[in-house]
């Protein structure tokens, strides 16, 4: 698992290989995700959006933006936190994501970036 705080939020995730498969003639290799998104400051506030760099061992890269998480734009109180999971398809067996979290500070109505950390994407059969 790995972690980091921006701002009083801490961003927790935890990573699983969920297998392969084939499509289009191709080995695709599916993982899976799980962010807890841990509220430590003294004002709730409010995820909005999300931008995602993904990134696969066959020097591919992917950005992905979207509005909130899975379909949800979670208000968290102080000291609460939310959590959710979501996955991403490669196409060999090692990548890594990163990103951030736009936000929104309901005492100041100002917005700023939570950083989601650096974590990898391996599948534990291709590792020596």
């Amino acid at each position: 698992m790995v972690q980091q705080v921006t701002r009083g939020i801490k961003i927790s995730v935890k990573t699983d290989f969920e297998g392969t498969f084939y499509k289009n003639n191709k080995t695709h290799y599916a993982f899976k995700y799980k962010v807890t998104i841990e509220n430590c400051s003294k004002d709730s506030v409010q995820l909005n959006s999300r931008h995602w760099v993904i990134l696969d061992s066959l020097n591919q890269e992917q950005e992905l933006d979207g509005q909130g998480v899975i379909g949800q734009k979670p208000v968290i109180k102080p000291g609460e936190s939310h959590s959710y999971s979501s996955g991403c398809l490669l196409l060999s067996p090692f990548g890594a994501m990163y990103g951030y979290y736009k936000m929104v500070d309901f005492s100041t109505t100002k917005k700023f970036d939570v950083a989601i950390p650096t974590f990898k994407l391996s599948a534990p059969f291709a590792m020596n």
